[in-house]
């Protein structure tokens, strides 16, 4: 009876595997296929602008910096200035077809020690936003890491900083499947797995693979937790002896 049930089981997981290429989204074909990437100039989204090249599309490259780029426009600005800019694109490489934001920065420090000005930046054309890739070696990257809290490096440093034509690939391939999650290595997929919610699912087969793993993930995720607690009391011990040492000086 145990082995007929098995027999079953995998049956029944076959079988959606063969039918989740039948409500998946169709893939984007590249070649020819008119892609805007904006925040262009560097990092990711010069990565992403490369891979997407290679693979035969045509590259509207859109931000601030107009010594780099196409087509310079401030994209947090006036939406008719936008617009207008996506149409001059539009006439000359046609409907895009793929839009991929890269515009953006990252700032960090303790709250308490970040000025008022840090979240009022958009007037001066400092732009703050709040993504979750992977640490990636990126001249926002090295910049970021200027200002940020030993807790926050060290935790940080328990996984490898990514190279951006890794996570460039990466996001253009999920992109082309229209994967609604795209995650890098083991560590991004875990957390994609974990923090899915009732966000969308493009096929069965991801659905099956994150409600089979989410279990196993939790597991992991709570000796993560166990680790970065014990690094932020370990941090906080020593600022503490510092602190003293400083005052009996």
């Amino acid at each position: 009876m145990l082995l007929l049930a098995a027999a079953f089981l995998v049956a029944f997981v076959l079988l959606l595997y063969m039918v989740s290429p039948l409500i998946s989204p169709k893939p984007l074909a590249l070649p020819g296929a008119h892609v805007v990437v904006t925040g262009g100039s560097s990092g990711i989204g010069k990565c992403i602008a490369i891979e997407c090249y290679k693979q035969g599309a045509f590259i509207t490259l859109v931000a601030r910096n107009e010594v780099v780029l196409c087509i310079s426009v401030d994209v947090s600005q006036d939406y008719s200035q936008v617009e207008n800019v996506i149409k001059q694109a539009q006439e000359k490489l046609g409907p895009v077809d793929m839009l991929v934001n890269c515009a953006g920065m990252s700032l960090s420090g303790k709250f308490e020690d970040l000025e008022v000005s840090t979240f009022e930046v958009k007037p001066y054309n400092v732009y703050v936003t709040v993504a979750y890739p992977p640490d990636t070696d990126t001249p926002g990257f090295a910049e970021e890491n200027k200002t940020k809290p030993l807790e926050t490096r060290l935790i940080s440093e328990t996984t490898s900083v990514c190279k951006p034509e890794q996570v460039a690939k990466q996001i253009v391939k999920d992109a082309i499947q229209g994967n609604f999650n795209s995650s890098i290595g083991s560590d991004g997929y875990m957390l994609s797995s974990l923090t899915c919610g009732m966000a969308p699912v493009t096929s069965i087969t991801e659905g099956l693979q994150q409600v089979v793993t989410m279990g196993l993930f939790r597991t992991i995720a709570l000796f993560y937790l166990g680790s970065f607690d014990s690094i932020v009391r370990r941090c906080m011990m020593q600022r503490a002896r510092s602190e003293i040492a400083d005052k009996t000086a």
